[in-house]
């Protein structure tokens, strides 16, 4: 499911930071350096490494574009950086002169924030380089929640790296399941860095044994176990582009992932695909090939007219949207599958799905009538 492909080890001090764009990546170091990549082939660009910082580089980022580099290091400072030519664009200054931590573009590239050791976070303008504002805040770790509508990259739907400095391992995780997908042990120090490459399949860990390693996942097998958890979305109306992407790995047509990919197919033109559309739109030649889609489409078709026209509401959960399997009471008196509203109450912190106010009791009752229910009327309509 993942191998290791490459290994750079030119760095001369431990990996602090690893940053993906579309085509390059980016790794930074108690060295000093900035270094970049090619994605083709993993070669380092001529003009890497950057050099500038005088003391740790603790984080680097790229802006959404790819176009420029941000980089922050013990100095104070968050250096600006010309990804085509290696050139600094801009020096800006922490206020305090603290130790710069972290920093994080807006979605939009207007702005960078970055976040300092005394707590300060300063927002910048990104194209004047000037100082919007700053705060104090008493510890800064991470500000990418800063920017509201901040989405998770391509694979962070699916699972997500977490980095066990104590064992030097990464462990992948499902986020719908949080089971543990892989243990990656390749370094030989602790692991200080993680990242996910967007719209493709590699992630990169960095350590204190001075390496970056580069993972590719398998994308015909992730996307059948992601399947066979059950993580697609009941309704297909409401799939997403890589849902769209999953069901068809699962359907044996991986080959046809890129191309669905590019037309933008998510669950609603799914249904309404014909050959037709299939041949003139999507331009796929093969009539066994076409035949097979429509097949699996019409099956598709046949499950949402089942789903659609039939379900009570009360089988649904408020959360999901999606018929319950194991429904619970919660104390606001709803009832919700109940690995959603655990999650739920994990990450909303207490409040009600359905009146937004503070629950009196986290503890989650089975509601085995509504089970039962629910079971009955599974047994009537799938026969």
């Amino acid at each position: 499911m993942v191998k290791l492909i490459h290994t750079l080890a030119d760095h001369s001090d431990d990996v602090n930071c690893c940053a993906f764009s579309f085509s390059l990546l980016a790794t930074c170091s108690l060295d000093k350096t900035i270094r970049l990549y090619s994605l083709s082939d993993f070669t380092e660009l001529p003009h890497s490494p950057l050099k500038f910082h005088t003391y740790a580089v603790h984080c680097c980022c790229f802006s959404p574009s790819g176009h420029i580099l941000a980089s922050c290091s013990t100095d104070g400072t968050t250096v600006l950086w010309n990804t085509e030519n290696g050139q600094t664009l801009a020096v800006m200054e922490q206020p305090s002169g603290s130790p710069v931590r972290v920093c994080q573009f807006s979605p939009d590239s207007t702005c960078l924030a970055s976040g300092a050791a005394d707590g300060t976070v300063v927002l910048w303008n990104a194209q004047s380089y000037k100082l919007y504002r700053w705060r104090t805040r008493s510890s800064v770790f991470s500000i990418g929640i800063m920017w509201s509508g901040l989405s998770s990259q391509n694979l962070g739907c699916f699972f997500y790296p977490y980095f066990r400095s104590v064992d030097k391992s990464v462990i992948v995780y499902d986020t719908n399941t949080e089971n543990i997908l892989h243990t990656l042990t390749q370094h030989t120090r602790y692991v200080t860095a993680c990242a996910f490459a967007p719209h493709t399949l590699l992630l990169a860990t960095g350590s204190m044994d001075k390496t970056v390693n580069i993972w590719q996942f398998d994308l015909e097998t992730l996307c059948q176990a992601r399947s066979s958890e059950g993580h697609l979305k009941q309704f297909t109306e409401d799939w997403s582009e890589e849902d769209v992407s999953t069901w068809l790995c699962a359907q044996g047509l991986k080959d046809l992932v890129g191309i669905f990919k590019k037309n933008n197919i998510d669950g609603k033109e799914l249904l309404n695909l014909t050959k037709e559309s299939l041949a003139d739109d999507l331009k796929i030649e093969s009539l066994g090939l076409r035949s097979k889609v429509l097949r699996k489409i019409e099956e598709l078709r046949t499950r949402v007219k089942f789903l659609s026209s039939e379900i009570p509401d009360e089988f649904i959960c408020p959360i999901t949207r999606e018929l319950m399997k194991d429904p619970v009471i919660a104390s606001d008196g709803y009832s919700y599958e109940k690995e959603a509203m655990e999650n739920w109450i994990r990450t909303k912190k207490r409040t009600s799905p359905m009146t937004n106010l503070v629950l009196p009791s986290v503890v989650l009752t089975p509601n085995r009538t509504l089970k039962m229910a629910i079971n009955r009327w599974l047994e009537t309509h799938q026969k």
